[in-house]
């Protein structure tokens, strides 16, 4: 087994794929988590669009737990292969035992904190009389859950990062199934609505999180899961933390953004727009997925040749990364906007919701095939262990273009709520070219 999961050996490509294909299905299954929980709210027979509203609230504080979770899980997975390809196991094991430990000790605090803060953070974020009640019963029950969250996602990194990418995939499709089943028991049959969307997720993370520690601690993992490795060291706390701030700065400002844009949209637009917000980032989760499904299977890949000193397979990794992210997400533009009444109608059948949300979607979704030099750019610079360089660009994208630009453009030409949207494509732009060009300015003579 361990030679099967010697990417310095056989076709790059192969690795490659061989991972891709398993974490790209098992980021779609896991998709599922959040996107079956709307669809199913979406067909709720009574305020089904205040509903989703309201889950589109607690978006930010989702991805501050999915902050936390990068921090540890996405900056030690790298640094953990790193030390496999160098032959140093022990080190690769005490990383990944460093990790757990921080994961669990910030899901503890993320969840006291959220559950003490939730009610002003939901009304700072732009929640009405009308969609608070919907809002806080999802984020009370979803906090409850967080620690199987970042348990579940963080450590799942390892697994996939040792070349498991089947046992990834297994650990996400028991979860998610287990969510598709209990969903529609809890928000219809036992007629809990929104409440009941979010003890399914928890129960369904509580699952999956077991799942993963028994793997980690069993015979059939390379690197395992040990107490004697949860002793933290600093300087390994902060090499871990280092790499992952850039995973952090990256759900950060997302969190960031989606406050800043809900509340604009309730401004300049109301209820109903912060639901159209709602279902384009459901859409764009779907559409970015195998982006970021690749990405992450090519980040082992990456890393673990780096630590063998073979960086001619570095840089090939890089180039097929590069080329096939590019070419999908162009197909996947020219689908969306072809059809993007298909893609609105999975979540929402509110006629006036599909009649604003139409011209808002091909305005959010214009510069999609520029965002995977982003991705690419921030996965290379991730795997080698470049963490200002991964820090800054997500920095850029996010804080110094999007949240500006949210603020600003509302504000000229008359372009209001669409001033919103266009804040995207503008930082996919401007964003992807500066990363990707840099990440070859300064990665591509190191490889030489």
């Amino acid at each position: 087994m361990k030679n099967d999961n010697d990417f310095s050996k056989g076709s790059v490509i192969q690795a490659i794929l061989k991972l891709a294909a398993p974490m790209i299905l098992a980021q779609i299954v896991h998709l599922l988590y959040n996107i079956v929980d709307r669809i199913y709210i979406g067909m709720m027979p009574e305020n089904a669009t205040t509903a989703m509203t309201g889950i589109g609230l607690t978006l930010p504080i989702a991805s501050i737990i999915i902050a936390f979770t990068n921090l540890f899980g996405v900056g030690g997975a790298p640094l953990s292969s790193i030390a496999r390809g160098k032959g140093d196991n022990k080190e690769a094991e005490a990383i990944m035992g460093n990790s757990f430990i921080l994961l669990v000790i910030f899901g503890f605090l993320l969840t006291i904190l959220g559950l003490i803060f939730k009610n002003p953070l939901l009304r700072l974020f732009g929640a009405s009389s009308v969609t608070f009640p919907y809002a806080n019963d999802y984020i009370t029950i979803y906090l409850l859950g967080s620690i199987f969250v970042m348990i579940g996602l963080g450590m799942n990194s390892f697994i996939n990062a040792q070349g498991f990418g089947k046992i990834g995939m297994l650990t996400v499709v028991i979860g998610a199934v287990l969510n598709i089943i209990l969903d529609p028991i809890f928000i219809f049959a036992f007629d809990m609505g929104i409440k009941g969307a979010a003890i399914a997720t928890a129960i369904s993370q509580l699952v999956s999180s077991v799942w993963i520690l028994i793997f980690l601690c069993g015979k059939k993992s390379i690197l395992r899961l040990k107490i004697c490795n949860f002793r933290l060291l600093k300087s390994r706390v902060i090499r871990i933390v280092s790499l992952g701030f850039s995973g952090f700065v990256m759900a950060i400002t997302n969190s960031a953004v989606q406050i800043i844009g809900n509340k604009s949209l309730q401004y300049y637009g109301g209820d109903l727009y912060v639901g159209i917000m709602t279902v384009i980032n459901s859409i764009r989760e779907i559409i970015t997925l195998p982006v970021s499904g690749f990405t992450n299977a090519t980040q082992p890949v990456i890393s673990f040749n780096y630590g063998a000193r073979s960086y001619d397979r570095v840089r090939t990794s890089i180039k097929f990364m590069s080329v096939v992210c590019i070419v999908y997400t162009l197909i996947a533009w020219g689908i969306l906007n072809a059809f993007p009444e298909i893609f609105i109608k999975i979540f929402n059948r509110n006629p006036k919701l599909i009649e604003l949300g139409l011209p808002a979607l091909r305005i959010y979704f214009f510069g999609f095939f520029m965002m995977p030099l982003q991705f690419a750019g921030q996965a290379t610079f991730v795997a080698l262990g470049k963490s200002r360089h991964a820090i800054f660009f997500s920095l850029l994208r996010k804080v110094i273009i999007v949240i500006p630009l949210t603020l600003l453009l509302p504000t000229m030409f008359g372009l209001s709520t669409n001033g919103v949207f266009l804040a995207e494509p503008i930082s996919n732009f401007i964003g992807g070219i500066a990363c990707y060009a840099t990440m070859l300015a300064t990665v591509r003579p190191e490889l030489k």
